[in-house]
């Protein structure tokens, strides 16, 4: 008689969840289909090895399954490392430090840190000037920072400007905000490959995109065709988005 307690449906809610999440991650990476194909192959080889019990297509399947490790690490090197780098993350072990520790209270974001920041965005959408600011959080973009040319400077609308005026040497590159202050400009993002961002989006929007799927930060690109202003913010894009809207997402990140 086959027994069913609590704990194993626990446990098929986790295995569910894992898929889910690694899914997720494939998707984002635009590797999706190679993760639906393994599944394929992991199906086929219960179905020949485990049910039917074919013992010689089985056992090639079995030698395959047993070289897989190796591959699949060396496959999706650049997900597995995100995957660590995401549980890692000063934002996760923050928060089960609260857990356990109880909350700790550290500093809220006054409107007067993210207001230069929001006009500068609103008054270069009017004027369909384009830019793209990278707002990190708990993953450190220190190599993409190193990519660009160090400010470290405070936030001001003049300032955020001048960078992203069409004759400034740095307005196509990207603006890193690390910590409430400018720290670089003119920098090179990941540019993301995914097949489903619309056309109408530039390189500056891929690039917004690369960043958002390799960290948890929240990148900001004013159109210079359009003058909309789009989010980017763990793999998906949020259009259009109003100056009210704009700083309320700050608010929460920053």
């Amino acid at each position: 008689m086959i027994s069913f307690e609590l704990k194993d449906f626990v446990d098929i809610v986790l295995v569910a969840l894992m898929l889910y999440y690694i899914y997720r991650l494939m998707k984002q990476s635009s590797s999706a289909n190679i993760f639906s194909g393994i599944l394929v192959f992991l199906f086929v080889w219960i179905l020949f090895s485990q049910i039917l019990e074919m013992r010689l297509m089985g056992g090639i399947l079995d030698r395959l399954v047993n070289m897989g490790a190796l591959a699949l690490i060396i496959l999706f090197q650049e997900e597995i490392r995100h995957f660590f780098q995401t549980i890692g993350s000063r934002g996760r072990i923050g928060a089960v430090a609260r857990l356990f520790g109880g909350r700790r209270n550290t500093g809220e974001t006054r409107r007067e840190d993210i207001m230069p920041l929001v006009l500068a965005c609103n008054n270069m959408s009017r004027q369909k000037i384009g830019a793209l600011i990278v707002i990190e959080r708990s993953v450190h973009l220190g190599d993409v920072i190193a990519s660009g040319d160090a400010i470290n400077a405070n936030i001001t609308q003049r300032l955020i400007e001048n960078i992203f005026f069409k004759n400034s040497p740095l307005h196509d590159g990207a603006m890193v905000i690390s910590h409430k202050r400018i720290r670089a400009a003119g920098c090179i993002l990941p540019v993301s490959h995914d097949a489903e961002i619309p056309k109408a989006y530039g390189l500056r929007h891929r690039a917004a995109l690369g960043i958002s799927q390799k960290s948890d930060c929240l990148a900001i690109v004013v159109s210079e065709e359009t003058g909309h202003i789009t989010l980017a913010f763990e793999g998906t894009f949020v259009p259009n988005v109003s100056a009210e809207t704009l700083e309320t997402r700050l608010t929460e990140v920053m």
